[in-house]
């Protein structure tokens, strides 16, 4: 059942909503780790800049699926086939992400509840266990592609053999632990440096590669008439989109919001929501960055100088440096992958954990659920490599993308209708342009992965 939303302090409601409060304190504690329900102190100043800062955290925690290794490949793909022409699909796939998040943070405030908490409450139990199961499958698909990518940024950058990198990526469950355990502010700062660093990198990437500014700027904006006519382009387009759009942040992030100590009053809400979109817009902008970077820096080094065919990313960090006459640009290259595999693996423990506590009110100790995430992971891997070698890994990470595009409808479709319901979201619904802008964005996705599963399953 959904939160009653009121305009009285949590000291003037009625015993049975503080109950209820302390059992959403309790849940989301066992979820996200010790006390974590309003945990992250929010000023009171009137100056709105300071009010803002105590929100700042769980959208970049969430912008790293959006640009994790995952999202390389398709990225590589279309730059250096394509130039600059898919950059269009990149912002297209943000505005929807940032469409989606957004309801999953107004989700999360307004009634108190998580996606997978709101699964539960409005599904029957068979129903809710189907839900789970696709869930962890996704996640376990995410954490798949951050174990690869991780495992060949240590190849690439000490040599390291791939069998002994997808193991030494397991030891960031222990640096996980020991971050959220001293506090959860502590893990969002790592995130933030680590994105920093992707950034700062790949600015520097594309200073150095020399891209020409006005075909970005109209590819950006204006749709190619060829992406509609060109069944291939179309394709890796779709691919992008795939890509792109986690289903799992959409959990994450409706539970994220409620660790910070905001007054859950009905101004207190709106404040929230307003100020927690901010902190989403602004951090899926800087995935939006780093993934239009991907693709420039494929198309000013690769599709320009006739290598048209890099999708690998081995092949892009071999071919980088001779290319551009600058020695470090490769490894450039591999330390920004490192630390997009590693952030990735921060929200994927955590959203493992609000969906296994969301859908089944099972609440595992976080070291077990942290290593059976990972396991989960690490050991397709490696079975994949000790048959395949490293060829193999490409074909998992599409394998990955190829999951989560099946997944993703499952957690939108509920996402829009619980926000669109009055009865859940008081006078926090959906408006009616909104309910529109949100279910066509549902269809579309649901409509472009299945026909991009119809063209991979079919061999095209």
């Amino acid at each position: 059942m959904a939160t009653q939303i009121t305009g009285e302090s949590a000291v003037e409601r009625p015993a049975s909503e503080n109950q209820a409060e302390e059992g959403r304190r309790t849940t989301l504690s066992g979820a996200l780790g010790p006390d974590s329900f309003a945990s992250v102190r929010v000023s009171r100043s009137p100056q709105m800049w300071r009010r803002l800062l105590g929100f700042v955290g769980p959208g970049f925690l969430i912008s790293v699926g959006y640009m994790d290794p995952g999202n390389w490949a398709t990225d590589l793909a279309a730059g250096s086939r394509y130039g600059y022409t898919l950059l269009f699909v990149i912002m297209l796939s943000n505005l929807m992400a940032i469409l989606l998040q957004s309801l999953s943070i107004k989700l999360g405030v307004a009634t108190e509840q998580d996606l997978a908490q709101a699964c539960r409450a409005h599904y029957s139990r068979p129903v809710t266990i189907g839900l789970w199961v696709i869930a962890e499958i996704a996640i376990g698909a995410c954490d798949l592609a951050e174990v690869i990518g991780s495992a060949i940024a240590l190849q690439l950058l000490f040599h390291i053999p791939l069998m002994a990198g997808v193991l030494i990526t397991s030891l960031d469950v222990l640096v996980i632990l020991l971050l959220q355990n001293r506090g959860f502010r502590y893990l969002e700062a790592l995130v933030i440096v680590l994105i920093g660093t992707i950034a700062a990198l790949f600015g520097v990437e594309i200073l150095l590669s020399r891209p020409e500014f006005a075909p970005i700027l109209h590819d950006l904006f204006v749709p190619s008439r060829m992406l509609l006519g060109n069944p291939e382009m179309l394709y890796i387009g779709i691919g992008i989109l795939g890509a792109t759009v986690m289903p799992h942040n959409l959990y994450l992030h409706s539970a994220l919001v409620q660790t910070r100590n905001y007054p859950r009053t009905t101004a207190g809400k709106r404040e929230a929501i307003r100020f927690a979109n901010v902190d989403s817009a602004v951090a899926l902008t800087m995935a939006l960055f780093v993934n239009a970077a991907i693709l420039i820096v494929a198309a000013a080094v690769f599709n320009r100088n006739g290598h048209t065919e890099v999708a690998e990313i081995e092949d892009a960090y071999k071919l980088l440096s001779p290319l551009l006459g600058v020695t470090g640009a490769s490894a450039m290259f591999a330390i920004a992958l490192l630390a997009s595999g590693q952030n990735s693996t921060l929200t994927g423990t955590l959203a493992g954990q609000v969906v296994m506590d969301g859908f089944l009110k099972m609440r595992l100790p976080q070291w077990v659920r942290r290593l059976v995430t990972r396991l989960a992971a690490i050991i397709p891997t490696i079975i994949v490599v000790a048959i395949y070698g490293e060829h193999g890994t490409a074909r998992l990470l599409i394998l990955s993308q190829v999951i989560l595009s099946m997944q993703l409808s499952f957690a939108v479709f509920p996402l829009v209708a619980f926000t669109s319901d009055r009865r859940k979201m008081g006078q926090f619904v959906n408006a009616a342009w909104l309910k529109v802008l949100a279910w066509t964005v549902a269809v579309v996705i649901a409509g472009l992965n299945a026909w991009l599963l119809i063209q991979i399953f079919s061999g095209k």
